[in-house]
C-alpha cells in the first residue's frame, strides 16, 4: 500500500522543483539579451524609433535605428547588426 504521507510530501517536493527551475529560466532570460540594431525585418522590430512610436511599425528591412531583442552575444555577429543605433 502506498503511504499518503510520503506521496504528499512527493508532490509538495516535486512543484518546488519546478518552481525553482522557473524561477532560475526567468532569470537568466532577462541578464541575457541585448538590443540589436539594423536586422529587423520591416514591421518586425521590437519597440519605438525615431520615425515611429511603437513596436511592429517599421518601414523596412534593416533600418538602422529599429531595433530586436537578441540573445547576448548574437547581435555582432549578424550582418548589419549593431548594439548602437546609428543616423
Amino acid at each position: 500500500m502506498i503511504n499518503k504521507s510520503a506521496l504528499v510530501a512527493a508532490a509538495v517536493g516535486g512543484l518546488f522543483v519546478m518552481n525553482m527551475a522557473a524561477v532560475s529560466f526567468a532569470a537568466d532570460d532577462s541578464t541575457a539579451t541585448e538590443k540589436c540594431y539594423g536586422v529587423a525585418k520591416a514591421g518586425k522590430n521590437d519597440c519605438a524609433a525615431p520615425t515611429h512610436a511603437c513596436s511592429a511599425q517599421s518601414k523596412a528591412d534593416g533600418a538602422k535605428t529599429d531595433w530586436v531583442k537578441l540573445p547576448a552575444g548574437t547581435c555582432e555577429r549578424l550582418v548589419g547588426g549593431s548594439l548602437k543605433a546609428k543616423a
